[in-house]
């Protein structure tokens, strides 16, 4: 039996059809959900090991942790996915969006990280990988999503002093999408205007990110690397 991937936040969007992908390569899965949507139910049917977890707390990620080892001795990959889109025009307590921000981008990979790092070097692959999902704004801030930036920006650091010490049997890396899925409540004027902003002007669809993960899961020589996709916006 092969070791499980962990993807944390698999219960939409891009996290859920990752999973869905990964259940068609046959590959075991291990699954975190805040909100319990009826895909929940749809992959736990499939065999996937779903495990809620808000991390609204140490001991809630605390428990999470504990509840992971206790479910396997091993981990193929940890993919971070959990994610919070917010802003300060939305919360004025800027304190606690700043707390809230870096608390699910940041303190969450770095705890599951070290205390998980025993069960990546467990498994029987040659090597493994932890993947954080960043952004492309740490690449130049945001002046609407402050707190948010720095959050990623933080994790994408992460990537690279996980990198350096867990070699050589763990390859950690970050992906920094820029527009991958619209939400169905975008509006048209909204969706015109956010894909003028990269050269390419389309919406790639969660399979950009998919197709990311499978170059770097099966990668023997990328490590503490971001990899942005974000169709060329930087040239704008």
């Amino acid at each position: 039996m092969h070791s499980p991937i962990l993807i944390t936040g698999a219960g939409q969007r891009i996290g859920l059809a990752l999973a869905q992908y990964l259940i068609s390569q046959a590959q075991p899965l291990i699954i975190t959900y805040r909100t319990r949507h009826a895909s929940i139910d749809a992959l736990e049917a499939a065999g996937v090991t779903c495990m809620y977890a808000d991390f609204s707390t140490d001991d809630a990620i605390f428990s999470f942790i504990e509840q992971l080892r206790n479910t396997t001795s091993s981990l193929r990959a940890i993919i971070h996915n959990a994610s919070s889109w917010d802003c300060e025009d939305n919360n004025p307590d800027y304190s606690q969006l700043f707390d809230n921000m870096m608390r699910i981008h940041c303190k969450v990979p770095y705890l599951i990280n070290m205390a998980c790092g025993e069960l990546l070097q467990n498994s029987e692959s040659h090597h493994s990988d932890i993947i954080h999902l960043t952004d492309y704004v740490v690449e130049k801030g945001s002046p609407k999503h402050i707190a948010y930036a720095a959050s990623k920006a933080a994790l994408d650091n992460l990537s690279k002093s996980f990198a350096a010490k867990l070699a050589p049997k763990v390859k950690v890396n970050s992906i920094a999408p820029s527009l991958i899925i619209f939400n169905e409540h975008d509006s048209a004027e909204y969706r015109e205007k956010t894909l003028k902003k990269s050269i390419l002007g389309l919406e790639p669809g969660s399979q950009e990110i998919i197709n990311t993960i499978e170059l770097l899961l099966n990668s023997n020589y990328i490590t503490g690397r971001t990899l942005p996709v974000d169709g060329g916006r930087h040239l704008k």
